[in-house]
């Protein structure tokens, strides 16, 4: 288990983590999410002990890794990295590779060659093994790093945006693979990436982080379907997000209706929040048979994207607000249309 406590850093005058908390259970993958900046990578460098914190301690078990003026230094603390580069040795073969750090701990012959073809096996390179870097595809190199980092048993695997480099597709299919490798071996896992998608098909937990610090933290799902702030709302899929004030607890205005949602701030009335709900959740003339919030709207604008509709509405009070629908609900641009926001998709939360 991998504990943080009031984890500090500064690079000069600028603060790159402020009193950050965070655990990650022992088998668990926790991806720290945010955009550039938010000190995500910070975090990552900490845990593997190439910084020394300002403050706070990070343990994992009942070690102590990293505190003010005490560090266990990188080859001390169990973990492996894997960093955006694949940065494997293009003059050695993959087996040669997945070899070396196995070869620099003084390991038998015999035990480097049954643990590298285990390790092949498992990240599906066994019968790649004689190739070299310049004979694999990008998505191939990337495995031979994971397996070069899996094949000396480290308690936790750290890895810092390791698939930025690939084009789309290789992204797509590594972010399973990685999946995969971790429901196979079961290692600890903390994966910094950028890219919400990754994070949700990879991770257990999600720690969402902004200007330093944790803004949200929870399964995907959890982190998807109930955000907590405006940021993370916005930042995880696609949100709508309405300045508005609250009348009472679970009751915002906007123009002159009052509209009902799920409300989890300890705002009083009159506080200034947030309203937040997906676009695929607004529904546009046809009432949903949950209870939903009713209001009229013009398309200003319309797409066609296939598998729905996408629709920017103004409200009467002026309000925009966009709808993805089904690719059979078809609505001219300048058309008055119905409104629905479900209830139970309607977030109230801090601004």
């Amino acid at each position: 288990m991998i504990s943080i406590r009031g984890l500090r850093k500064n690079y000069g005058s600028v603060v790159a983590l402020s009193s950050l908390d965070l655990d990650a259970q022992a088998g668990e993958v926790v991806a720290l999410l945010g955009p550039s900046g938010c000190g995500k990578s910070t975090t990552l460098q900490l845990l593997a002990g190439f910084l020394e914190p300002d403050g706070g301690e990070i343990t994992v078990g009942h070690r102590v890794l990293s505190r003010a003026g005490q560090v266990v230094p990188p080859e001390r603390r169990g973990m492996s990295l894997i960093f955006q580069s694949y940065a494997v040795w293009p003059h050695k073969t993959v087996a040669e590779n997945v070899a070396f750090g196995l070869q620099v701990r003084k390991v038998s012959k015999p035990e480097i060659k049954t643990r590298v073809e285990k390790v092949l096996s498992v990240v599906r390179l066994d019968n790649l093994a004689e190739r070299y870097p310049s004979e694999l595809s990008g998505g191939q190199q990337q495995r031979v790093a994971l397996a070069r980092a899996l094949v000396v048993e480290p308690e936790i695997l750290l890895l810092d945006e390791p698939l930025s480099n690939l084009d789309a597709n290789l992204r797509e299919e590594m972010r399973f693979e990685i999946r995969r490798l971790h429901d196979t071996t079961g290692i600890t896992m903390v994966y910094v990436t950028h890219d919400q998608t990754e994070a949700m098909v990879c991770a257990d937990r999600i720690a969402v982080m902004n200007k330093g610090g944790i803004e949200q933290i929870g399964t995907p799902v959890e982190i998807y379907e109930q955000p907590q702030t405006q940021f993370v709302a916005s930042f995880i899929g696609r949100s709508n997000t309405i300045p508005v004030r609250l009348v009472e607890r679970g009751v915002v205005q906007i123009g002159d209706l009052s509209v009902r949602g799920v409300d989890d701030t300890s705002a009083v009335a009159g506080a200034a929040v947030t309203l937040c709900v997906r676009p695929h959740r607004v529904s546009l003339s046809r009432a949903p048979e949950e209870p939903a919030n009713r209001m009229q709207g013009r398309i200003e604008r319309a797409a066609y994207l296939g598998e729905t509709r996408d629709y920017l509405i103004e409200l009467t009070d002026g309000t925009r607000i966009r709808s993805l629908a089904p690719p059979e609900a078809v609505h001219a641009p300048g058309s008055t249309v119905d409104v629905f926001l479900p209830v139970s998709d309607c977030r109230i939360v801090a601004q």
